[in-house]
């Protein structure tokens, strides 16, 4: 719950490093911008005290420069994917961040549908999009990208491609998830405007990993975990090395790519602006640490979540055994044990104790509150009347819901809905606190101290339910389950 990132600063210095960038090329800078533009809550939880809309925020400061183009891989549209965070598909979300934006003034200028080959549901896609106003182009699939650099930089590469019409200094490029074909679009675009005279620039917004702090930094160790499945490596950046005689961290896909990269720029221009991968980039966020013990305890932490995250999903068959080995490494090498998270052994203590499952909530001060399964509660709905009990200063052996009041519900539960759990989910009993807080002061009083659970960080000896993770993300509680599936019993 402390603050470990200076926000403000941040969005200081990082909308000037781009005004900077801009200005080092005559007429305009494609800016990729990987990550989550206004919803990253991997960031602020690994940098605390940054907000998840930061890098939104930022780029209002430049708004009357810029304009944002959406990119969306024809692959992605045909096999409908989903983007895990927030359960919808890409191309809905192409159309949420739209409106996301335009809502805070940002002007969308269009849709790039990449690797596209004639797809049917790309081009209904785009007849959907046009239907709305929305401009949209193509981008086709090149033969042996990114290494066949004489047919990319050729009439039939690039030049295939539609050109994207933007009219102002900053065009932001960016997409609901990763291998949408952002970079792709990007040089492209360079290799358009090049053909008709226009000198256009590009650049490369990553939060992370942070190219300024050590590479087994546990901000960076945080990032490599949440990117096992796609099994990016940290790297010292050689490039940079070579041409500075400076240690700066990047990771393996833009190393890899620099060469083909350069090849590309050199044939557009005629020589590469930049010397290495790093230099591409304009990420500020490693000189706005304040506290860099705040952050490493969080990015620990982080990196439990995600081990935790990855056992699930390869219980429920989400992920692979690799990613859950590569993290398991990662925290052996950073000396990360999943103990370090005290709402994890309070937990596992009470179900030791009681011999049911049980979960457990470390509140902001410190203060550990347990709950375990009951005939009437499981363990997230049993916890969030503890803690908001607690909270509230109402004594423990007080039952805000009345037993009179749960066994209809469990009733309608199995016996009008066919339900197998009778057990209240938390979403039941946050409903059911909510009408008796009309007439009794101690239920409103618990209803009244939820806010206070916002940042908090719970731990479940059983994997939850859908209903249930969903309804800690919306407190913002930091929730994490050991991979054991619940049993479903009617007693």
């Amino acid at each position: 719950m402390k603050i470990g990132f200076n926000n403000d600063q941040y969005l200081k210095i990082q909308s000037e490093h781009i005004k900077e960038r801009i200005s080092k090329f005559g007429d305009k800078l494609y800016l990729e911008f990987g990550g989550k533009l206004f919803d990253d809550f991997h960031a602020s939880r690994v940098l605390p005290g940054f907000q998840p809309d930061s890098k939104l925020r930022m780029l209002m400061q430049l708004k009357d420069d810029a304009e944002i183009v959406i990119v969306i891989s024809a692959i992605d549209i045909e096999k409908n994917k989903v983007r895990g965070d927030i359960g919808i598909t890409y191309d809905e979300d192409v159309l949420r961040l739209r409106e996301v934006f335009q809502s805070r003034g940002l002007y969308v200028g269009s849709v790039v549908i990449t690797h596209y080959n004639g797809q049917v549901g790309a081009v209904a896609y785009r007849e959907r999009l046009e239907r709305l106003g929305i401009r949209v182009y193509y981008h086709y699939t090149i033969e042996g990208y990114p290494t066949n650099v004489d047919l990319i930089d050729s009439e039939e590469g690039f030049g295939k491609n539609d050109y994207v019409e933007t009219s102002r200094p900053l065009v932001v490029v960016t997409a609901p998830g990763p291998g949408s074909g952002k970079m792709a679009v990007c040089l492209s675009q360079l290799y358009q405007e090049n053909r008709r005279g226009l000198k256009a620039g590009y650049a490369k917004f990553e939060t992370f990993p942070i190219w300024s702090i050590p590479l087994k930094h546990p901000v960076n160790v945080a990032y490599e975990a949440a990117t096992a499945d796609l099994n990016d490596v940290n790297m010292i950046d050689p490039f940079h090395l070579e041409a500075y005689g400076k240690t700066a961290v990047n990771y393996n896909r833009d190393i890899e790519i620099f060469p083909v990269l350069n090849a590309i720029f050199e044939g557009i221009y005629g020589e590469n602006p930049y010397k290495s991968p790093t230099d591409m980039g304009v990420n500020m966020a490693g000189f706005c640490i304040s506290d860099d013990a705040v952050c490493c305890e969080a990015s620990r932490q982080e990196v439990i979540r995600r081990y935790f995250t990855a056992l699930c999903n390869l219980a429920i068959g989400k992920s692979s055994e690799n990613e859950v080995n590569k993290i398991a490494l990662l925290m052996k090498q950073a000396k990360i044990k999943v103990e370090d998270r005290r709402a994890t052994v309070a937990a596992r203590e009470r179900r030791e104790l009681s011999g049911v499952a049980a979960a457990a909530i470390e509140l902001a001060d410190g203060t550990l509150i347990t709950a375990k399964t009951s005939s009437l509660l499981g363990p997230s709905a049993a916890l969030l009347l503890n803690a908001t009990k607690h909270l509230a200063g109402i004594d423990h052996g007080v039952k805000l819901i009345p037993q009179e009041m749960i066994e209809p519900i469990q009733k309608t539960k199995v016996s009008l809905l066919h339900g197998n759990n009778p057990r209240l989910h938390t979403d039941e009993v946050l409903v059911a606190l909510s009408m008796l807080s009309l007439n009794d002061d101690n239920c409103r009083r618990a209803l009244e101290c939820l806010p206070q659970l916002k940042g908090c960080q719970v731990h479940s000896t059983v994997m939850l339910s859908e209903i249930d993770h969903k309804i800690f993300k919306k407190l913002g509680i930091g929730l994490t389950c050991d991979p054991i599936r619940k049993k479903v019993s009617k007693g």
